[in-house]
C-alpha cells in the first residue's frame, strides 16, 4: 500500500500553537515500524501540487495571496497560522499527496497520504488550517486527467466540510457526504450532498449506525469512480475540539464500515487524515496508524477492484 508522507516539510509555528503538527511525524514512523515487520507499506515522496492543479479549484487571485505572502490579517486569522514560505511549501506537498493517492488508488486500488483533510478551504478562501482543498483539488484531477467521471467524498472528520460542499455546490458529478458535530466548528456549514449532523456525545452505536445509514443512502443514489476518504481522529472521545464520544475501537469500525462498503461497491479508496486534537498526540498517530493498517487488511480485495 502507497503511502504519502508529508511530515519532513516543517510548519513554523509559535510555541503554544493548538495545532498538532508532531502527529504527522510519529504516524510516519508508528507506519515504518510497521513495515520493518512485514506490512506492505511503501513510503513515498509527494510531489507539490502545481498552480494548474490548484487553479482547478481554487479562484487565481486568492492563490495570488497566498504564494506572494499577501494575505489579508483577516485572511491569516481565519486561516488559523501565520504566513511562512514552509506553510506555502507543505501545503503544496499536502495536495499533492492527495493527488498521488488518489492516482495509485486507482492503480492499486487503495493508497493514503499522511497528511490532509483540508476540507475548509473554500474556492477563494482558506479556514481552520486549511489552505488549499487537497481532496477537492484531487477529485477535480482525477477527473480532468480522464481517470474518473464521478466521485464520492466520505468526510468522517467532526467537523463539516464547508469548504468541500461549497466548491461542488453545484456539480453532480460529485457527492460529498459529512458525518459531523451538529453544533461544532465552522459556524457557516455550506449544504453538502449529504450532511449527517451529531449531536455533542455521540458514542459508538449510534455514531456508528448514523453512518452505515448514510452510506447506503450515498451508494443507493450514486456510483462512484472513487471515493476520497477523510478518516479525521477527532470524533474520538478524548479529543479536546471534538465534544462526541467515540472510542478507540468505535472509530477503527467505522474505517472497517467505510472500506467494506467501498469493497462492496467496487470503488477504490483514496485516504487522508483530517483532524485530531488530542492532548495525547501518540494517540492521535495511533488512531491514524491504526486506520492505515485496516485499510491494508482489503488491500486484495481493492486490487482486485483497480484490476477489473
Amino acid at each position: 500500500m502507497r503511502l504519502y508522507p508529508c511530515d519532513r516539510y516543517s510548519l513554523p509555528l509559535p510555541e503554544g500553537h493548538r495545532f498538532p503538527v508532531q502527529k504527522y511525524a510519529m504516524l510516519r514512523q508508528r507506519l515504518e515500524l510497521d513495515a520493518t515487520t512485514g506490512t506492505p507499506f511503501a513510503f513515498i515522496e509527494p510531489h507539490a501540487a502545481t498552480d494548474e492543479e490548484l487553479r482547478r479549484v481554487h479562484c487565481p487571485q486568492y492563490l495570488g495571496r497566498v504564494f506572494r505572502g499577501t494575505l489579508t490579517r483577516a485572511e491569516i486569522q481565519r486561516i488559523g497560522f501565520p504566513w511562512s514560505q514552509e506553510l506555502v511549501e507543505r501545503s503544496l506537498r499536502s495536495t499533492g499527496a492527495a493527488i498521488d493517492a488518489a492516482a495509485s488508488a486507482l492503480r492499486d486500488g487503495v493508497a493514503a497520504s499522511l497528511a490532509g483533510g483540508t476540507h475548509h478551504a473554500g474556492t477563494n478562501w482558506g479556514e481552520g488550517f486549511c489552505i488549499f482543498n487537497d481532496t477537492a483539488v484531487s477529485a477535480r484531477e482525477m477527473q480532468d486527467r480522464g481517470l474518473v467521471q464521478r466521485v464520492l467524498i466520505v468526510d468522517c472528520d467532526v467537523h463539516q466540510g464547508n469548504g468541500t460542499a461549497e466548491i461542488f455546490a453545484k456539480d453532480d458529478t460529485v457527492f460529498t457526504l459529512s458525518l459531523h458535530g451538529e453544533k461544532n466548528f465552522p459556524l457557516r456549514k455550506y449544504p453538502s450532498s449529504l450532511d449527517v449532523p451529531l449531536s455533542d456525545g455521540t458514542s459508538d452505536e449510534a455514531y456508528l449506525a448514523a453512518l452505515d445509514r448514510a452510506l447506503e443512502v450515498s451508494f443507493s443514489t450514486f456510483e462512484p469512480d472513487i471515493i476520497f476518504y477523510i478518516a479525521g481522529a477527532d470524533p474520538y472521545e478524548g479529543d479536546r475540539l471534538g465534544r462526541l464520544g467515540v472510542s478507540q475501537e468505535g472509530l477503527l469500525q467505522r474505517d472497517r464500515l467505510v472500506f467494506t462498503s467501498a469493497v462492496t461497491n467496487c470503488a477504490p479508496v483514496a485516504i487522508v487524515c483530517g483532524g485530531g486534537y488530542c492532548n495525547d498526540l501518540a494517540m492521535i498517530a495511533e488512531i491514524h496508524a491504526a486506520t492505515m493498517r485496516e485499510a491494508v487488511k482489503f488491500e486484495e480485495q481493492f486490487a482486485q477492484i483497480s484490476r477489473k
